[in-house]
């Protein structure tokens, strides 16, 4: 007996039929009971959020909505900035000054550093409220005017100044005993620094002739450098002259060989690195200097000794050094008048140069470990004018293949300030 279905021939479904009516039926109740964008990530990803779905978008929180994150910060009201003390926004033309540095890469950031040095950097992140910007072409400041009257300050000695390149020439020396002031006193006049144990005097260009006369008369002076800087005016330019002295930092277990133990070396530098940045006045009668030199010098290295033990019962003796070293630091702002020299003395410190025996059987530093030298450093720095107007030739610094020749950028973190 044949049994007849009750839906007309035109209602009759195949399987094939039947189950995409089904998928459909529940695709309808997804998209009435699930959330629109969860539907569509659904039907963008069939294969599940996890299948597709990069990592970082996934298990993302929900949206909160009518609430703005407290990340994003809020809104002022019409975009318009405070002007609870009057400050008023300023833009200072910087082309006069950066189209002469076409091969310096953002000559404008030697502005904002003395801009920043003149002002402090509080000023910036306290009240009232004020920024400062700049790129190679304007400067843009939003402060008080009395502060817009020491950027502008600071901004004509740029614009309006020396466009030229100028000579610094730079002297270090080291004397062995202080004792030379008792001659060159009556020579110099002193000046304040706030850089503890350090002094400086400014000279005349005939006194520091006859001062420089004195110390080349002594046995115990030896210079360790003799510059002629060429520097473009408020640019920063840095020599350094570094080595490493290697030594016995650790003795670790060796994967083969006897005795089962291997020395692990280390690596210290010492040497000198020094950075400098003079900005004339708009007249080249005045000069700000920002000096900022760096000293270490191993001063001996002591030794440890160690007894490790052997498979056989014995025991392994061996040695490690533990360096000691002296440092010596200067960061310091000086203005004087530019036909004066500027002297500095860092006292009886680690002698940036280590002094080498001429006969390596003589060299007692290497039987002992220790470094001799502690010397009285010395820096003259003298202003000469233009480049133009010097004859002289223009050497070059010494520097150390991890440090950067003289005028070649530093790193983002400078420490300028």
């Amino acid at each position: 007996m044949h049994r007849h279905s009750t839906y007309p021939r035109s209602a009759r479904l195949f399987p094939r039929q039947r189950i995409l009516a089904a998928a459909l039926i529940v695709t309808g109740i997804l998209a009435s009971t699930a959330p629109s964008d969860a539907l569509g990530q659904a039907m963008a990803f069939p294969g599940g959020p996890a299948a597709d779905t990069p990592p970082s978008l996934q298990n993302l929180p929900a949206k909160r909505t009518g609430q703005a994150p407290n990340s994003q910060g809020k809104l002022g009201s019409g975009g318009s900035l405070p002007r609870t003390a009057g400050q008023e926004h300023r833009v200072y033309d910087l082309r006069p000054y950066t189209g002469y540095l076409t091969k310096h890469d953002h000559p404008e950031q030697a502005v904002i550093d003395w801009v920043l040095r003149e002002t402090g950097t509080d000023v910036w992140f306290t009240a009232p409220f004020g920024f400062l910007n700049a790129d190679r072409e304007k400067l843009s400041i939003y402060h008080t005017s009395e502060m817009h009257q020491v950027v502008s300050g600071i901004v004509d000695r740029f614009v309006a100044g020396e466009k030229e390149p100028q000579v610094m020439n730079l002297k270090v020396m080291t004397v062995g005993n202080a004792n030379w002031r008792s001659r060159a006193h009556m020579l110099m006049q002193h000046v304040s620094v706030d850089s503890p144990g350090v002094q400086a005097w400014l000279l005349s260009k005939e006194n520091a002739a006859l001062v420089m006369n004195i110390l080349r008369q002594r046995s115990d002076t030896r210079q360790v450098q003799d510059l002629n800087l060429t520097m473009f005016n408020g640019q920063t330019e840095k020599l350094a002259s570094t080595r490493g002295r290697n030594y016995v930092r650790n003795i670790r277990p060796a994967a083969a060989g006897w005795p089962p133990y291997e020395p692990e070396t280390g690596e210290v530098q010492e040497g000198y690195k020094l950075s400098i940045s003079p900005l004339l006045s708009t007249d080249n009668r005045a000069i700000d200097c920002v000096i900022k030199a760096e000293i270490d010098q191993v001063d001996k290295f002591n030794h440890v000794d160690l007894e490790l033990p052997l498979p056989n019962n014995q025991i392994h003796k061996t040695r490690i050094d533990v360096p000691q070293v002296v440092s010596w630091r200067l960061h310091e702002r000086f203005r004087w008048p530019s036909d004066m020299v500027l002297l500095l003395s860092c006292g009886v410190v680690a002698s940036p140069e280590r002094t080498k025996s001429a006969i390596p059987l003589f060299n007692m530093d290497a039987l002992t470990g220790s470094t001799s030298g502690r010397a009285d450093a010395l820096m003259f720095v003298e202003f000469r004018g233009r480049a133009s107007e010097n004859l002289t030739s223009i050497p070059m610094a010494p520097a150390s293949p991890s440090q950067p020749r003289i005028g070649q950028a530093g790193g983002a973190n400078r420490g300028r300030y």
